[in-house]
C-alpha cells in the first residue's frame, strides 16, 4: 500500500513538472513573440515621428553650452546650419526655435491657441508670483481678464490719446534740459534721460505722480533694469535640477530673492500711498484697488495682482520705449545721410520761433515713421518675444512637435532674413519701409517686433507715441556729435544682456541747438 501511494505521488509530482515546463515554455514563447511584435511597432511607430533637425547635444546639459551671452545671435548662428526650425534641448526640457517668418506664421497663426501659453521659469515663480500679471500668465480666463483690465483703462486708442498732455509737458522738460547743455557745450547722457522720460510718463499715467526726484523713482528704474536682466537668463538648474546648486552659487537665487523683495515693498509704499491719499487720483493703480473692493464684478483682484499688473506697465511703459529710444538715436548718428534727411522732414514742418513738435504734426512724417520701422527691425526691443509653451501635440512644417515643448520664436534673426530683406539686411535703412505697406501689429510675420497673435504685446501705441514724438523734437531741435573713439565719431553698437537688448555703454552725445 505503501508503494503504491509512493509511485502515485511520483506520478503526480511528474505531470506538475510537465505542466510547470509546458507553461515555462508557453511564456517564453509568448514574451518572444510580444517583444517581437513590440519591437515591429516600435520601429513603426519611431519613423512616423518626424522631429526638427537638432544640433549634437552633451549628455545631462544638452545644448545649453551652445548659447552665449547673446542667446539671439547664437541661435541665429545655430539656426543658418540647422534650419528656421530647429529642436534643442536644454538638460531635459525640449526647446523649439522659429527662426523665419515662414515657420513662425504656422507657430503664431495657424496654431496660436495651442502655443499661446507661458513656460513658468524660476525668475518668473520668483519674480511674478508664478505668474501672476498679464505678459507671464497662463492662457486662460485668468489672463483674458487681466488682459482686458489693463486695455481698457490704460492701452486703448482713446486712453493713450488722452495721455498727450502729460506726454508734452515730460518732453517739454527734457528738451530744456537739452537747452541748457547745447549751451554750455557739454555732453548729455541720452541713455538716462531715455529711461528718466519714459518712466516719469509712465508714473504720470499709472501711478498718479512723477517720481523722478524720489527715492521710490530710482528704486523702481533700478528695479526694472534688475527683473529684465534676470528674466533673460537661462539658469541651469531650471534644466537640469541636480546641477541647481550652481546658480545658488553664482547668486542667481539671491538675485531672484532680493530684487522681488524690493520690489514688493516698493510697491507696497505706491499702494499705501493711494489709500491714505484724500481723494482717489483715478489714475491706474486707483482703478485697480477699486476693481480690488467690488466684490460683484466676477473677476476677483488681488492685492498682489495690483503689483504685478504695475510692474507690467511699467516693463511695457518704461524698459522697451528707452531701448526703442536709445538705438534710434544711435542709428541716426551713426547714419549722417538718414540723420539729414529726417531733419529736413521735421524742420520743414517747425514754425520759426521752435516752439514744441506737437503729435498731430508727426502723423504726417513718412520718413521718421520709416526710421522707427527700420530701428524696430534692426533692434527689436526683445530680439527673442517672449517664451510659450505648447500645450498638445502639434505638427509644424511636417514635424512632430510634442507637448511640453517651449518655443523661443526669434525675431531679430527673423527681421535680419537676407531671403526676405536683401543682401543689405545688416544695414540701416529707413527708406526700406517708405513704399512698404507693413505695421507693427504682426501681420506679416517676417516683421514681428512687438510680436503677434494672441499674445501681442498690447501697448504698442503707448510706446510709439512717445518715441516718435521725442524723435522728432530731438532731431528738429538739435544737431548731434559724440566723441571720436574707436569707431571714430559712431557710437558703437555693443549689446547688453537681458531679456530687451540695450546697449551696452551709454549712449554719450553733444546737442547743438540750430533755435
Amino acid at each position: 500500500m505503501s508503494y503504491k501511494i509512493t509511485n502515485q505521488t511520483l506520478s503526480y509530482m511528474s505531470n506538475i513538472q510537465k505542466m510547470e515546463m509546458i507553461l515555462m515554455i508557453s511564456l517564453c514563447l509568448t514574451t518572444l513573440l510580444t517583444l517581437l511584435l513590440l519591437r515591429k511597432f516600435l520601429k513603426r511607430t519611431a519613423t512616423k515621428v518626424n522631429l526638427p533637425p537638432s544640433p549634437w547635444r552633451l549628455p545631462v546639459i544638452g545644448n545649453l553650452h551652445q548659447l552665449s551671452l547673446h542667446p539671439h545671435r547664437s541661435l541665429r548662428s545655430l539656426s543658418l546650419r540647422y534650419g528656421p526650425l530647429m529642436l534643442l534641448h536644454f538638460g531635459r526640457v525640449p526647446i523649439l526655435v522659429v527662426s523665419s517668418g515662414e515657420a513662425a506664421q504656422e507657430v503664431l497663426k495657424t496654431h496660436d491657441h495651442k502655443f499661446a501659453n507661458r513656460p513658468r521659469s524660476k525668475a518668473v515663480r520668483g519674480l511674478m508670483n508664478g505668474g501672476r500679471d498679464v505678459v507671464f500668465a497662463p492662457y486662460g480666463e485668468y489672463w483674458r481678464q487681466m488682459k482686458s483690465v489693463c486695455i481698457l483703462n490704460l492701452l486703448t486708442n482713446k486712453m493713450v490719446e488722452s495721455f498727450e498732455k502729460v506726454r508734452e509737458e515730460e518732453v517739454t522738460t527734457m528738451m530744456e534740459k537739452l537747452e541748457k547743455a547745447s549751451c554750455s557745450s557739454s555732453s548729455e547722457n541720452l541713455s538716462e534721460i531715455f529711461i528718466t522720460l519714459p518712466s516719469d510718463v509712465t508714473s504720470r499715467v499709472a501711478l498718479g505722480r512723477k517720481h523722478s526726484e524720489d527715492e521710490t523713482a530710482r528704486d523702481l528704474k533700478k528695479r526694472v533694469r534688475q527683473i529684465m536682466e534676470l528674466l533673460g537668463e537661462f539658469p541651469i538648474g531650471e534644466y537640469v535640477p541636480i546641477l541647481g546648486w550652481i546658480d545658488g552659487i553664482r547668486g542667481f537665487n539671491n538675485k531672484i530673492k532680493e530684487v522681488s523683495r524690493g520690489f514688493s515693498d516698493l510697491m507696497d509704499k505706491v499702494v499705501q500711498e493711494h489709500l491714505e491719499a484724500d481723494k482717489p487720483k483715478a489714475d491706474f493703480v486707483d482703478i485697480l484697488l477699486s476693481i480690488e473692493k467690488d466684490k460683484n464684478n466676477g473677476f476677483q483682484v488681488q492685492r498682489d495682482d495690483i503689483k504685478f499688473m504695475i510692474l507690467d506697465m511699467f516693463i511695457g511703459g518704461t524698459s522697451t520705449t528707452s531701448t526703442l529710444l536709445e538705438w534710434t538715436m544711435t542709428e541716426l548718428i551713426r547714419s549722417p545721410k538718414s540723420m539729414k534727411k529726417l531733419q529736413d522732414e521735421i524742420r520743414s514742418t517747425i514754425r520759426p520761433h521752435g516752439s514744441y513738435i506737437k503729435e498731430k504734426e508727426v502723423e504726417n512724417m513718412k520718413y521718421l515713421k520709416a526710421v522707427i520701422k527700420e530701428v524696430l527691425r534692426l533692434h527689436p526691443s526683445l530680439p527673442m518675444i517672449l517664451p510659450r509653451l505648447l500645450s498638445e501635440d502639434v505638427k509644424v512644417k511636417g514635424y512632430n512637435i510634442a507637448a511640453g515643448t517651449e518655443v523661443i520664436i526669434n525675431a531679430w534673426a527673423i527681421q535680419r532674413d537676407t531671403a526676405i530683406w536683401g543682401p543689405d539686411a545688416e544695414e540701416f535703412k529707413p527708406e526700406r519701409h517708405l513704399d512698404s505697406a507693413l505695421d507693427y501689429h504682426g501681420k506679416n510675420l517676417n516683421y514681428i517686433p512687438f510680436g503677434s497673435g494672441r499674445r501681442i504685446c498690447p501697448g504698442i501705441n503707448l510706446a510709439l507715441g512717445l518715441a516718435e514724438v521725442t524723435v522728432a523734437n530731438l532731431v528738429g531741435r538739435f544737431d548731434w556729435k559724440v566723441e571720436a573713439g574707436p569707431n571714430g565719431d559712431q557710437p558703437d553698437l555693443a549689446e547688453a544682456v537681458g531679456i530687451d537688448v540695450c546697449r551696452k555703454f551709454p549712449l554719450i552725445a553733444f546737442p547743438s541747438s540750430v533755435m
